[in-house]
């Protein structure tokens, strides 16, 4: 089964007083890949600017722009309509743990195991949570195994953190949103020896939606495990990934793939607002 989803990001700017110059990046285009279509994209900018295009490294699509005439208000707005597919199924030959500990594999998968700027792996809350895992499991198995263990340590809280906390700052709080789940389910499964990478998106929020129906909606993060082939989990759901996700980028963590990146003259800040609307077509 397929969806078709519309997707409208509106991200607003608002400054204490008038900004002479920004420049910018923004992550929030859907990419086409194995398991989605993207079918329309663009990126509006208020006040205007010269909209660029290019692929970064991580294969996420990000239109770059710079402004230099006085705004107190920046708009960026993202539209887009994609063809989304069901759950991918698991490897039918899983990788063992044997494999996953060749010097070749762990080479070429060296950025996904390795620590990043928000899955710091030396940590004692890390090494815990991870000591609570069942050995016994196959690396498949496993990554459902540390699923659970993220939802048993995490509960979901809106404004217990921020954009800056790491998945050890989670651990201690106890609490965060989809971004902190990810980011502690990364760091049990590259310390597990798993390669696994940062997946930021959209999820409709119906399972039941009526085609037409605008919702709001809101960014999304998951995880992408290596075992045999990429499987995705939902640690902030519990459930599948399937019709409802929609992939913007992949990388290692927040820190490669946040939606919107930039430095400003003038100012300073007065507020931020970002509006998701999220619409099944079919």
């Amino acid at each position: 089964m397929t969806w078709r989803i519309g997707i409208r990001h509106v991200t607003t700017h608002e400054y204490e007083r008038p900004v002479t110059s920004s420049y910018n990046e923004a992550r929030i285009t859907p990419i086409s890949s194995d398991r989605q279509l993207a079918l329309e994209s663009t990126v509006d900018v208020s006040p205007p600017a010269a909209v660029y295009r290019y692929w970064d490294w991580w294969g996420t699509l990000v239109h770059s722009f710079d402004l230099h005439v006085a705004h107190e208000e920046l708009v960026i707005t993202g539209s887009s309509v994609v063809e989304t597919s069901a759950p991918v199924a698991p490897p039918a030959t899983p990788v063992t743990w044997a494999d996953l500990a060749e010097p070749g594999f762990r080479d070429q998968y060296a950025e996904l195991l390795s620590p990043s700027r928000y899955v710091p792996l030396d940590d004692d809350g890390v090494a815990a949570a991870a000591a609570e895992l069942d050995p016994g499991l196959d690396p498949l198995a496993a990554c459902d195994d540390i699923v659970a263990t993220v939802r048993s340590h995490l509960r979901y809280e809106r404004g217990s953190t921020t954009v800056s906390t790491t998945s050890s700052d989670a651990l201690r709080i106890g609490a965060g949103v989809c971004q902190d789940f990810t980011h502690v389910a990364l760091a049990l499964l590259r310390s597990r020896g798993i390669p696994a990478r940062y997946v930021s998106g959209y999820l409709h929020p119906s399972a039941t939606a009526e085609p037409g129906r605008p919702v709001a909606g809101q960014s999304h993060a998951w995880v992408e495990a290596w075992v045999g082939d990429w499987v995705s989990l939902d640690p902030t759901n519990g459930g599948p990934v399937g019709e409802r996700h929609v992939v913007v980028g992949r990388a290692r963590d927040y820190a490669d793939l946040a939606p919107l990146n930039g430095i400003f003259h003038g100012g300073p800040a007065k507020s931020l607002g970002v509006h998701v609307e999220l619409t099944r077509l079919a």
